[in-house]
């Protein structure tokens, strides 16, 4: 080694407490020098006073501030987040001139004595409480007239430390880093040593580091670490996920006052102090903000009018991690593609801010930023992560279906010298542009009086292949589909459910990704028996569809909810032509009111089936996606991935609705609810599903000019003896059901309920009811909502809660 290590160190003084003295404490000195004595880096340790009282009550830090107001001299108080506000003593008593919060936290500004009493220990203003402190002398020094960068360090490799110092110090001439080191305060010496020795080994020279430990936790109360993917912020399947234990250590920051405790007891002199974290990356501001020259973000903060620039972190993550090693900048290659708003933070020319201001993470109050906001990259995979087998699975800490390459990304890993691994090619499947057979998947269970209709409509409006999933049935629907699959006109197959562990509907769209009616189809849809395709363009026909919106290959068709226009008793007739009576258009309540089912071509670009669209978005073939509303307006990138139904945004009707006659008749919903669903096999049917899917508001016949084609290829259907008699033998064991469960005490009192005044009226009020109440069940609603007429603005809610089925 070059250089030698010299470690100085000066004792503190205790408290009557046991506590050391703030102003008093030094910690060791770890300062690399030459051979000729010469200074090149400087790595120091620093510590808060922090303390937590018997009564609960917690102080972070007292910090000596500038007098006002004539007082000889002023210190600030920064109580830990957990201490309440009627733990600490009003204004007027025990010196306290002035009470706030910053970030929930409290803050006591109190009355010091003069300079020559400065290290005499206070009383800290909190009841039933004797203890004292020394306030910490600001030690400004130690950044005066340098580029500083504040962070936070909970987790991150000494290894991340050094390359997000060495960047910052070549890009934006940094000159300094106060590092807040979350972990407890034994490790902190270690991580001091560790990191001076990885600055000397990379050759960094002039950077001046503070780490700063806490001798109390600064995270979030009952929460995990903040590496767990728990915390992650795009990390799947959380409800699938076994909790981490608390660990107030390393989770995520409650103390959000820290920021401007920082400010006065270390950076009130410095240059420029810029706030991100050690796992971001600021890059070179001409290659992130249009119209901004490369120029350190420091200098752009020090000529800022105002002294403040805003910036906001985009999360980015690998696609992959090298086996053997650790996760480092450069394999941040890929963003999302549907990401949400950025991480707020900012850089201050401290001594150019207007009085008044505050320093937040997020955001610092009272000063104007200098625009525009300046983008930085926050590097996910360093500071997230699962541990053991699954350290390095990227899918742990976001879905990578959401992730695509960013040209810039991959330029900046160069950069840092490293060799990411890049996203799979993946290619479209483009003979299925040549062809526009279309075919449905579907799953049924006792629907047999309503199958012939159903295959009649969608073979009238030009729906080519039918392959139909069963299981369980007792009503003769296997018989019928098997005769339907002898004649050519459907393809049956039994629910492997059970062999795959599967809920139904699942387990249906798993099977049928190898069925070679699906491999040829040029069009697919997965949708249910209850459910018809309402085109409005043209003649009503797939192929008018199709010329509306030529460009698409997706076309979400959203459901338009059909009550049972108060018939309560079942008849073998067609449901498209007895129940005309629905929803509004513009009904977003109850939540299910806007789902949809899409029309997707057979391109490759999603790996699996969807009940309600595909699933498993390629990414690389993101591009690809011409996916439009009912209105042939095309839909957003964030709806790509996981969207189900639709907003206010994404909602149209124009050229498609998908009519959902999810409960018929009073008599068959009888049935319905005996028989259990096919995708929430472990939620019942009750009222309050009646009552959210029964909307008799409105009366929408415009599916009835269907009604000659539908009766053309029905009649052609039925003409064949064998298929008459099945369909009849169906019809039958219905009606025997029917007859069987009203003759039951419980389903007699339900099905009086569901014919009842109460359901009846309610059915025709849903635009006056709030979210709350669909979630609950009808009974919430007084009786003397449904018992009068209600004017045109009377609107009724309650608490959300748990869903009653």
């Amino acid at each position: 080694m070059d250089g030698i290590w010299q470690h100085r160190a000066v004792g503190a003084e205790l408290d009557a407490a046991g506590f050391p003295y703030p102003g008093q404490v030094r910690y060791p000195v770890l300062q690399r020098q030459d051979r000729q004595g010469k200074a090149v880096n400087r790595v120091e340790l620093r510590a808060l006073a922090g303390r937590v009282m018997e009564n609960g009550a917690g102080v972070l830090d007292m910090v000596r501030m500038p007098p006002r107001d004539g007082m000889p001299g002023l210190v600030r108080i920064f109580f830990t987040p957990e201490t309440e506000h009627s733990a600490i003593l009003p204004e007027g008593l025990g010196g306290v001139v002035a009470r706030g919060s910053i970030g929930g936290c409290l803050v006591a500004d109190m009355e010091h004595a003069a300079e020559e009493d400065a290290e005499r220990p206070l009383r800290l203003p909190i009841r039933d409480c004797d203890a004292t402190m020394v306030p910490a002398a600001p030690e400004t020094e130690l950044f005066a007239g340098l580029n500083c960068a504040v962070a936070q360090r909970n987790g991150e490799s000494v290894e991340t430390v050094r390359d997000w110092l060495i960047w910052h110090r070549r890009v934006h001439d940094l000159q300094a880093a106060l590092i807040i080191e979350r972990a407890h305060p034994e490790h902190a010496q270690h991580s001091a040593e560790a990191l001076r020795a990885a600055l000397d080994a990379a050759g960094a020279d002039g950077l001046t580091v503070v780490i700063l430990t806490a001798p109390v936790p600064l995270g979030q109360s009952g929460t995990g670490p903040e590496r767990h993917p728990m915390n992650a912020p795009d990390a799947p399947g959380k409800d699938r996920m076994e909790q981490p234990e608390c660990d107030r250590w390393s989770a995520p920051l409650a103390a959000l006052s820290i920021y401007e405790l920082l400010r006065y007891r270390f950076l009130a002199r410095a240059r420029a102090v810029m706030n991100i974290d050690v796992h971001d990356l600021l890059p070179r501001l001409d290659t992130v903000a249009e119209g901004v020259p490369d120029q350190p973000v420091f200098d752009r903060a020090a000529a800022a009018p105002e002294g403040l620039v805003a910036l906001s972190g985009e999360r980015i993550y690998p696609w992959g991690v090298r086996k053997g090693r650790a996760p480092v900048f450069g394999d941040h290659i890929c963003r999302r593609f549907d990401r949400d708003s950025g991480h707020g933070r900012w850089c201050v020319a401290p001594a150019r801010l207007p009085e008044g201001t505050a320093w937040r993470m997020v955001r610092v109050t009272g000063a104007r930023a200098l625009a525009p906001v300046i983008p930085f990259w926050r590097c996910m995979a360093l500071r997230y992560g699962a541990s053991g087998a699954e350290a390095r699975k990227i899918s742990r800490i976001v879905p990578k279906s959401s992730l695509i390459e960013d040209a810039g990304l991959l330029a900046q890993a160069r950069e840092l010298g490293a060799k990411p691994l890049r996203m799979p090619e993946a290619n479209l499947r483009p003979e299925h542009h040549t062809t526009d057979r279309v075919a449905i998947v579907t799953t049924m269970k006792n629907e047999g009086p309503f199958i012939i209709e159903w295959l009649a409509y969608h073979r009238a409006i030009g729906v080519d292949d039918f392959l139909i999933y069963t299981n369980d049935c007792d009503d003769g629907t296997d018989t019928l589909l098997e005769l339907l699959q002898d004649k050519g006109l459907v393809q049956h197959r039994d629910n492997p459910f059970r062999q795959l562990d599967l809920k139904p509907q699942h387990a249906a769209l798993a099977a049928a990704e190898d069925e070679p009616m699906i491999a040829r189809a040029g069009w697919m849809i997965c949708m249910d028996v209850d459910e018809f395709i309402n085109i409005h363009a043209g003649e009503g026909h797939l192929r008018d569809l199709f010329a509306a919106a030529p460009e698409a290959n997706m076309i979400s068709l959203t459901w338009r909810l059909f009550g049972n226009s108060d018939i309560a008793e079942y008849r073998d007739g067609f449901i498209t032509e007895q129940f005309t009576r629905c929803a509004p258009q513009m009904a977003r309540k109850p939540h299910q009111a806007w789902g949809f089912k899409t029309l997707f071509r057979n391109l490759g670009i999603f790996k699996k089936l969807g009940v309600h669209r595909p699933k498993g978005l390629r990414p690389q073939l993101k591009d690809q996606i011409a996916w439009v509303n009912g209105s042939g307006q095309p839909m957003p990138e964030t709806e790509y991935r996981n969207a189900w139904r639709s907003t206010t945004d994404t909602v149209g009707y124009d050229l498609v609705t998908l009519n959902h006659y999810a409960l018929r008749s009073a008599e068959s919903f009888l049935v319905k609810r005996d028989r259990g669903r096919v995708n929430h096999v472990d939620r019942d049917q009750g009222l309050a599903y009646w009552f959210r899917m029964n909307n008799n508001a409105e009366e929408d016949r415009s599916i009835q000019r269907m009604l000659p084609a539908l009766r053309a290829e029905y009649d052609r259907l039925m003409s064949d003896p064998e298929i008459a008699a099945a369909h009849a033998h169906c019809v039958a064991r219905h009606r025997a059901r029917i007859d069987a469960l009203k003759a039951a005490p419980k389903y007699a009192a339900f099905y009086a309920d569901l014919i009842g005044a109460r359901l009846r009226a309610l059915s025709r009020l849903h635009g006056h009811f709030g979210a709350g109440v669909f979630l609950a069940g009808p009974d919430v609603i007084p009786d003397e909502v449904w018992q009068r007429e209600l004017p045109d603005d009377f609107f009724f809610t309650v608490q959300k809660g748990q869903t009653s089925h």
